[in-house]
């Protein structure tokens, strides 16, 4: 950069040699402190935005924001109250098949009088009331005997019969096993659940024992929902991270709208997901993971995402940069309105045109927005599949739901401790999101794979089909 000097180039050719090398260092060292400050400044605006980022303008997981920068709610002028709106269908108490039924006879008539006309007496309104009862549990002692053998002398014993041999029925067994995995409840809570309501004591290798008692039962039901996954056109797929005795593992997830399959893998790469996939060749919902990105098939990027890191532009100092971010930002959300009612061919060729314009304009910056722009270049053929094949969504939220109770149980048990626990994780977790998948309750399905494991049949797959 060319020094401006407030004066003519006659004062300089006057000046004497020692004040222009003074003069020259001075300009060098303005140079010098002018191009700093800049690196400078734009360091620390890099700093503040990771400081500032969170799972509104990032990917970071929401139980990583923090309890003291939650976002502030806009307040509207005309507030909704509270509760149900005018004209919202109420959900009322499910009206359960009673056990026992009892008539309330009209008493007392505000007149004073009791007499009333037996012709008009009709039931207005039932009222139901709920209790637990008394468990008692059914406990059953197989006393075993022995005898000699007449012929030979030998002592023979008998043998528990082999449904009975665990020492827990498939309802006990399938109760603990909807604790420990379904809610997610420790061996101690589990424990101490049973002894404090069932009076039941039980060791902590007790409950264990259940658990790999249901896990060896649940593998029928879990690799039929990995063939039904792999058989899918589509399907949403996403990872996160998993510890094996405080080693980092990855936890899988390949969801679509009627099962999800869990897979806990030492490796978050190619193969990997290889393995998880197997032979599928449908349509891949994802983020832009590299492994995802190089998918040979049709592949619709999650458009929440890119959405999420438009949001952190919007926050940037600089115009520029936030001016790109917010025009990115709503050019997406109105990509993704149009999930739920299609955009006509007018509206296609306006929206396409402006945003394909906005990011060539961006294309050559070297700055965040120019790296998101040159991003979304990349992505154009996986950014509106949805609106070209029918059960594709335009974000991976399906699998991210999907992920979130592995995340809360990593977080609270911080994993596993073996390759057996892995193993219970994957199929636990794929029973109880594809029960929610198809509002199904997880435990009838744990009490007849349990049932069918003691009894050493095939357990009912049906429901999977349905």
């Amino acid at each position: 950069m060319e020094p401006k000097r407030p004066f003519s180039s006659l004062n300089w050719d006057t000046t004497p040699e020692l004040v222009k090398r003074y003069i020259e260092h001075l300009e060098k060292t303005h140079v010098m402190l002018v191009d700093k400050v800049e690196s400078v400044e734009k360091r620390i605006e890099q700093l503040e935005h990771q400081l500032k980022q969170n799972s509104q303008n990032s990917n970071k997981p929401p139980s990583s924001d923090s309890p003291f920068k939650k976002p502030k709610k806009e307040t509207k002028k005309n507030k909704r109250k509270r509760g149900g709106q005018k004209g919202h269908k109420g959900h009322q108490q499910q009206m359960l098949e009673p056990t026992d039924t009892k008539i309330v006879l009209p008493t007392l008539c505000d007149c004073g009088k009791y007499d009333f006309d037996s012709n008009t007496l009709t039931p207005y309104y039932t009222h139901q009331h709920m209790e637990l009862p008394k468990i008692q549990m059914d406990v059953t002692h197989f006393v075993l005997h022995k005898a000699k053998c007449n012929c030979c002398g030998k002592t023979v014993r008998a043998e528990v019969p082999g449904e009975y041999l665990s020492g827990y029925g498939p309802r006990l067994t399938a109760m603990v096993a909807e604790l420990s995995g379904s809610h997610g409840a420790s061996r101690q809570t589990v424990q101490d659940f049973l002894q404090s309501v069932l009076n039941v004591p039980i060791s902590i290798g007790g409950i264990q024992r259940i658990i790999d008692r249901t896990s060896d039962a649940l593998k029928p039901v879990y690799d039929e929902i990995g063939q039904q996954v792999r058989k899918a056109e589509v399907n949403h797929i996403d990872e996160t991270s998993w510890f094996q005795s405080g080693k980092l593992c990855w936890l899988w997830t390949m969801v679509n709208h009627t099962v999800a399959f869990f897979m806990v893998h030492p490796n978050r790469s190619q193969k990997a997901f290889e393995q998880l996939i197997e032979d599928w060749k449908g349509i891949l919902v994802s983020d832009n993971y590299g492994t995802y990105v190089n998918w040979v098939n049709s592949r619709q990027t999650c458009l929440a995402h890119y959405i999420r890191k438009a949001k952190a532009l919007v926050e940037r100092k600089d115009k520029s940069i936030s001016s790109f971010g917010k025009n990115i930002r709503n050019q997406l959300q109105r990509l993704c309105h149009w999930a739920n009612v299609p955009p006509s061919d007018e509206q296609w060729t306006e929206f396409y045109s402006e945003f394909l314009l906005l990011l060539l304009l961006f294309e050559e910056a070297d700055d965040d927005a120019g790296k998101l722009a040159r991003s979304l270049l990349r992505e154009m053929d996986s950014l509106w599949v949805f609106l070209e094949e029918n059960g594709v969504d335009p974000t991976n939220n399906r699998a991210e739901r999907a992920l979130r109770f592995g995340v809360i149980w990593r977080k609270r048990s911080n994993g596993t401790q073996s390759d057996k626990g892995n193993r219970w994780i994957e199929r636990i977790l794929s029973v109880k999101q594809t029960c929610r998948i198809k509002d199904l309750s997880v435990f009838p399905i744990l009490v007849n794979a349990i049932n069918s494991y003691f009894k050493e049949q095939q357990p009912d797959l049906g429901w999977l089909s349905t």
